[in-house]
């Protein structure tokens, strides 16, 4: 079951990478990869296609799962672990209608439609 989550996790990001014009992918050490920049920071994130790799991108769920978010793709975007880690602890726990909560949210989306990659 926990493998079968990661790997449903993984595709998510890799999707979440795709879509994301920041991200290029390129060959690093000889794996391929995407690597673009986190949605908070902007700091280099490396999302290896081969999920034997870690990834140093993590998924974040721009509206919390907790608050009705999905997994649907205008809603993923790939962030560095600490800018992730650190949205989930001062945001995640607040009421829906919060503020604060709220603006984080509404900034990401705009961060997100920006950095959509146009198919080609």
């Amino acid at each position: 079951m926990h493998r079968s989550m990661s790997l449903r996790v993984r595709k998510l990001l890799l999707a979440a990478a795709e879509s994301d014009a920041t991200f290029e992918r390129v060959r690093l050490d000889g794996t391929e990869t995407w690597v673009g920049r986190c949605i908070h920071c902007g700091t280099r994130v490396v999302v290896p296609l081969d999920a034997r790799t870690p990834a140093s991108g993590t998924l974040e769920h721009i509206v919390p799962r907790n608050h009705g978010g999905s997994d649907e793709p205008e809603n993923l975007a790939v962030a560095c672990a600490r800018c992730n880690h650190g949205k989930g602890r001062r945001l995640d726990g607040r009421h829906r209608d919060d503020p604060r909560l709220q603006h984080v949210i509404a900034l990401l989306q705009s961060r997100r439609r920006e950095r959509l990659r146009t198919p080609h």
